[in-house]
């Protein structure tokens, strides 16, 4: 599933090659794409029509357009497989297409393009952000997803905050870095490579770390997503590409996430493997102890 790092970088494509224009036409092929969007794919197609897209925002894993003159957004996740390529109107539908939008100047085509069918669009109007803080300005953002909390990287984020509501649960560290309710963006790629960089194993419980221990777990986990972003995020196979349909090389910098077996680049132990919430974890047994087993 694509996190911060590479929703960014799909982002940045769309600054490039979406922004400012207008938009023509807006087709939806299936209705699972639309299923956010209560009224249907024909009302939402109809709202789009003539609509310019002033902007393309993020936060966490969460896209959207700004539109004039509705002053609304369009609300954009990718799922786990989403995509979202900017293509020349003339190419022919991708097998899992469900969404393209055509544009005023005649120009290259948006489309989104869904395998698994787990992402969408719809239709959302703004208003000021809740997270915003005191003295930085507030901008505006989609309603539906005022419950989303700042990530690392956002000008709303409150560093200080959210190591102090991390420091008052008794879950899991890696549980809490995963709630989006709490920070956004860090998904189980990041979390894992976060961990492994502050020597912290993700089973340890975040009322039981010292407040520098959650500094430093958030730093690292903003120092390792800017990291890929500049190597255009983490490709691990076909489902994650940008606008322009390239994959991200950040995979060959990884050092925990995906590397079962194979030596910590830090002291040589073989990284192991460990189950997650119906996912993977992946640590260094001798970098990152895990938590005494009280009996």
């Amino acid at each position: 599933m694509p996190e911060l790092p590479e929703v960014e970088v799909v982002r940045r494509g769309l600054v490039d090659h979406v922004v400012g224009r207008r938009i023509a036409a807006a087709q939806f092929l299936s209705a699972r794409v639309v299923r956010r969007h209560a009224l249907g794919a024909q009302d939402l197609s109809a709202r789009l029509a003539d609509q310019e897209i002033s902007a393309a925002n993020r936060r966490g894993k969460y896209l959207w357009f700004e539109l004039e003159p509705a002053g609304a957004a369009l609300l954009i996740h990718l799922g786990m497989s989403g995509q979202l390529l900017v293509q020349d109107p003339g190419k022919p539908a991708e097998k899992h297409l469900h969404a393209r939008w055509d544009f005023a100047d005649g120009g290259t085509q948006l489309r989104f393009v869904d395998q698994r069918t787990f992402g969408g669009v719809a239709w959302s109007d703004l208003a000021p952000d809740p997270w915003a803080r005191p003295g930085v300005a507030a901008r505006v953002i989609p309603v539906s997803v005022r419950h989303i909390a700042p990530d690392p990287l956002d000008e709303a984020f409150d560093l200080a905050a959210v190591v102090a509501a991390m420091r008052r649960r008794d879950s899991a560290v890696k549980r809490a870095l995963l709630d989006q309710s709490l920070v956004s963006g860090i998904g189980n790629i990041y979390a894992d490579e976060a961990l492994w960089r502050a020597g912290v194993h993700g089973q340890r419980t975040c009322s039981a770390l010292t407040r520098p221990a959650i500094t430093r777990i958030i730093d690292h986990a903003r120092d390792v997503m800017l990291a890929s972003l500049e190597e255009g995020g983490t490709s691990f196979d076909a489902t994650y590409v940008n606008v322009n349909g390239s994959g991200g090389y950040f995979e060959r910098s990884l050092s925990a996430y995906g590397r079962a077996g194979r030596p910590c680049h830090r002291c040589g132990a073989p990284i192991r493997r460990e189950p997650f919430m119906n996912r993977s974890s992946f640590s260094c047994p001798r970098c990152q102890p895990p938590p005494r087993v009280r009996r």
